[in-house]
Protein backbone atom coordinates (compact mmCIF):
# COMPACT_ATOMS: atom_id res chain seq x y z
CA UNK A 1 0.00 0.00 0.00
CA UNK A 2 1.05 3.33 -0.73
CA UNK A 3 0.99 5.74 2.07
CA UNK A 4 1.03 9.40 1.93
CA UNK A 5 4.07 11.02 3.86
CA UNK A 6 2.08 14.73 4.90
CA UNK A 7 -1.71 15.03 5.51
CA UNK A 8 -3.82 17.66 5.40
CA UNK A 9 -6.95 17.93 8.17
CA UNK A 10 -9.57 19.79 8.00
CA UNK A 11 -11.86 18.91 10.42
CA UNK A 12 -15.22 20.80 9.38
CA UNK A 13 -18.74 20.97 10.62
CA UNK A 14 -18.47 21.30 14.96
CA UNK A 15 -20.62 23.95 14.58
CA UNK A 16 -23.62 22.07 12.66
CA UNK A 17 -22.68 18.69 14.69
CA UNK A 18 -23.77 20.70 17.61
CA UNK A 19 -26.97 22.09 16.16
CA UNK A 20 -28.16 18.61 15.30
CA UNK A 21 -27.21 17.36 18.99
CA UNK A 22 -29.80 20.29 20.60
CA UNK A 23 -26.20 21.87 21.60
CA UNK A 24 -25.35 25.93 21.15
CA UNK A 25 -22.95 26.10 18.03
CA UNK A 26 -20.02 27.15 20.47
CA UNK A 27 -20.37 24.12 22.13
CA UNK A 28 -19.27 21.69 19.17
CA UNK A 29 -15.95 22.90 19.25
CA UNK A 30 -14.70 20.89 22.42
CA UNK A 31 -16.18 17.82 20.70
CA UNK A 32 -13.93 18.27 17.97
CA UNK A 33 -10.71 17.56 20.54
CA UNK A 34 -10.81 13.79 20.69
CA UNK A 35 -10.46 13.08 17.67
CA UNK A 36 -7.89 15.36 16.61
CA UNK A 37 -5.52 12.78 18.88
CA UNK A 38 -7.09 9.53 17.17
CA UNK A 39 -5.64 10.98 13.90
CA UNK A 40 -2.80 11.22 15.14
CA UNK A 41 -2.21 8.67 16.30
CA UNK A 42 -3.86 6.28 13.58
CA UNK A 43 -0.71 8.66 11.43
CA UNK A 44 1.63 7.38 13.85
CA UNK A 45 1.08 3.90 13.75
CA UNK A 46 1.25 4.19 9.88
CA UNK A 47 4.38 5.74 9.29
CA UNK A 48 3.22 9.14 7.87
CA UNK A 49 5.46 11.42 8.47
CA UNK A 50 3.85 14.79 8.79
CA UNK A 51 0.48 15.59 9.53
CA UNK A 52 -1.13 19.28 8.95
CA UNK A 53 -4.51 20.42 11.33
CA UNK A 54 -6.70 23.31 10.03
CA UNK A 55 -7.10 25.01 13.66
CA UNK A 56 -8.94 28.31 12.71
CA UNK A 57 -7.97 31.38 9.98
CA UNK A 58 -8.03 34.91 10.65
CA UNK A 59 -11.54 35.17 8.55
CA UNK A 60 -13.37 32.61 11.30
CA UNK A 61 -12.24 35.59 14.45
CA UNK A 62 -14.70 37.65 12.62
CA UNK A 63 -17.60 34.96 14.04
CA UNK A 64 -19.57 35.78 17.47
CA UNK A 65 -17.36 36.21 20.26
CA UNK A 66 -18.39 33.36 22.15
CA UNK A 67 -17.86 31.10 19.24
CA UNK A 68 -14.01 32.63 18.55
CA UNK A 69 -13.07 32.11 22.65
CA UNK A 70 -14.49 28.16 22.29
CA UNK A 71 -12.60 27.51 19.21
CA UNK A 72 -9.41 29.42 20.07
CA UNK A 73 -9.37 27.18 23.60
CA UNK A 74 -10.15 23.81 21.69
CA UNK A 75 -6.76 24.70 19.40
CA UNK A 76 -5.03 25.51 22.18
CA UNK A 77 -6.20 22.09 24.40
CA UNK A 78 -5.67 20.50 20.90
CA UNK A 79 -1.86 21.96 20.47
CA UNK A 80 -0.97 21.13 24.60
CA UNK A 81 -2.83 17.20 24.04
CA UNK A 82 -0.31 16.10 21.22
CA UNK A 83 2.37 17.95 22.72
CA UNK A 84 2.37 15.04 25.85
CA UNK A 85 3.28 12.31 22.82
CA UNK A 86 5.82 11.80 21.03
CA UNK A 87 6.05 14.31 17.77
CA UNK A 88 7.46 17.61 16.71
CA UNK A 89 5.29 20.68 16.60
CA UNK A 90 5.07 23.63 14.97
CA UNK A 91 2.39 25.90 15.05
CA UNK A 92 1.77 28.57 12.47
CA UNK A 93 -0.13 31.74 12.47
CA UNK A 94 -0.49 35.47 12.38
CA UNK A 95 1.10 36.16 15.98
CA UNK A 96 0.98 39.95 15.78
CA UNK A 97 -3.08 39.89 15.46
CA UNK A 98 -4.38 40.01 19.08
CA UNK A 99 -6.71 37.01 18.22
CA UNK A 100 -3.47 34.79 17.82
CA UNK A 101 -3.33 32.58 21.58
CA UNK A 102 -0.81 33.70 23.81
CA UNK A 103 -0.48 29.96 25.32
CA UNK A 104 0.74 28.70 21.78
CA UNK A 105 3.80 31.41 21.12
CA UNK A 106 6.26 28.92 22.58
CA UNK A 107 5.23 26.68 20.01
CA UNK A 108 5.85 28.80 16.87
CA UNK A 109 8.79 27.20 16.51
CA UNK A 110 9.33 23.84 15.84
CA UNK A 111 9.57 22.01 19.37
CA UNK A 112 10.74 18.35 19.89
CA UNK A 113 8.39 16.56 22.31
CA UNK A 114 9.54 12.99 24.19
CA UNK A 115 11.09 11.25 21.52
CA UNK A 116 10.11 13.58 18.54
CA UNK A 117 9.10 11.77 15.09
CA UNK A 118 6.19 12.67 13.42
CA UNK A 119 5.82 16.27 12.84
CA UNK A 120 2.66 17.52 13.55
CA UNK A 121 1.90 21.07 12.02
CA UNK A 122 -1.18 23.59 13.64
CA UNK A 123 -2.65 26.31 11.72
CA UNK A 124 -3.90 28.89 14.20
CA UNK A 125 -4.70 32.61 13.46
CA UNK A 126 -3.90 31.51 9.74
CA UNK A 127 -4.49 33.39 6.03
CA UNK A 128 -3.24 32.24 2.57
CA UNK A 129 -2.44 35.87 2.38
CA UNK A 130 -0.71 36.51 5.35
CA UNK A 131 1.54 33.10 4.06
CA UNK A 132 2.71 34.36 0.46
CA UNK A 133 2.61 38.27 1.72
CA UNK A 134 6.53 38.09 1.18
CA UNK A 135 6.32 36.85 -2.52
CA UNK A 136 7.22 39.05 -5.49
CA UNK A 137 6.59 38.19 -8.96
CA UNK A 138 10.23 37.26 -9.44
CA UNK A 139 9.64 34.29 -7.64
CA UNK A 140 8.37 32.14 -10.33
CA UNK A 141 10.25 28.75 -9.63
CA UNK A 142 9.25 26.55 -6.92
CA UNK A 143 12.10 26.46 -4.54
CA UNK A 144 11.96 30.46 -4.63
CA UNK A 145 8.31 30.19 -3.53
CA UNK A 146 8.53 27.98 -0.55
CA UNK A 147 11.83 30.18 0.39
CA UNK A 148 9.44 32.98 0.45
CA UNK A 149 6.41 31.98 2.21
CA UNK A 150 5.98 32.23 5.82
CA UNK A 151 5.23 27.97 5.89
CA UNK A 152 8.15 27.01 4.61
CA UNK A 153 9.39 24.30 7.52
CA UNK A 154 5.78 22.42 6.28
CA UNK A 155 6.22 20.54 3.38
CA UNK A 156 4.31 19.03 0.33
CA UNK A 157 0.97 17.72 1.37
CA UNK A 158 0.14 14.63 -0.51
CA UNK A 159 -3.40 13.76 0.67
CA UNK A 160 -6.07 16.28 2.31
CA UNK A 161 -9.45 14.86 4.33
CA UNK A 162 -11.79 17.24 4.86
CA UNK A 163 -14.71 16.53 7.11
CA UNK A 164 -18.18 18.23 7.48
CA UNK A 165 -19.31 17.52 3.67
CA UNK A 166 -17.72 20.73 1.99
CA UNK A 167 -15.92 20.33 -1.62
CA UNK A 168 -13.10 23.45 -1.18
CA UNK A 169 -9.68 24.00 0.62
CA UNK A 170 -11.04 27.39 2.31
CA UNK A 171 -7.70 28.71 1.48
CA UNK A 172 -5.51 25.33 3.43
CA UNK A 173 -1.91 25.92 2.47
CA UNK A 174 -2.46 27.12 -1.03
CA UNK A 175 1.51 26.54 -2.01
CA UNK A 176 2.03 22.69 -0.38
CA UNK A 177 -1.74 21.41 -2.04
CA UNK A 178 -0.55 22.39 -5.57
CA UNK A 179 -0.42 18.43 -5.95
CA UNK A 180 -2.77 16.99 -3.44
CA UNK A 181 -5.61 14.36 -3.42
CA UNK A 182 -8.60 15.72 -1.78
CA UNK A 183 -10.87 12.69 0.31
CA UNK A 184 -14.33 14.41 1.05
CA UNK A 185 -16.10 12.93 4.35
CA UNK A 186 -19.82 13.95 4.76
CA UNK A 187 -19.61 13.33 8.81
CA UNK A 188 -19.34 15.85 11.02
CA UNK A 189 -15.61 15.98 12.35
CA UNK A 190 -17.06 15.38 16.09
CA UNK A 191 -18.40 12.32 14.64
CA UNK A 192 -15.17 10.89 13.56
CA UNK A 193 -14.74 7.20 13.12
CA UNK A 194 -11.30 5.00 12.86
CA UNK A 195 -13.21 4.10 9.32
CA UNK A 196 -12.91 7.94 8.19
CA UNK A 197 -9.18 6.84 8.05
CA UNK A 198 -8.82 3.90 6.91
CA UNK A 199 -11.28 4.62 4.04
CA UNK A 200 -9.56 7.44 3.11
CA UNK A 201 -5.81 5.97 3.24
CA UNK A 202 -7.61 3.18 0.97
CA UNK A 203 -8.64 5.46 -1.09
CA UNK A 204 -5.35 7.68 -1.96
CA UNK A 205 -3.85 4.17 -2.59
CA UNK A 206 -6.12 3.64 -5.78
CA UNK A 207 -4.95 6.85 -7.26
CA UNK A 208 -2.79 7.30 -10.05
CA UNK A 209 -0.64 9.93 -8.78
CA UNK A 210 1.70 11.48 -11.25
CA UNK A 211 2.41 15.28 -10.20
CA UNK A 212 1.74 16.46 -13.49
CA UNK A 213 4.09 14.12 -15.41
Amino acid sequence: MRIPNHIGIIPDGNRRWAITQGLKKNEGYNYGINPGLHVFKLCKDLGIKEITFYGFTTDNTKRPSIQKKAFIDACIRSVELISKEDSEILVLGNISSKSFPKELIKYTKRNIFGKGGIKVNFLINYAWEWDLNKLKVADCNLKNILNNIESNDISRIDLIIRWGGRRRLSGFLPVQCVYSDFYIIDDFWPDFKKEHFNKAIEWYNEQDITLGG
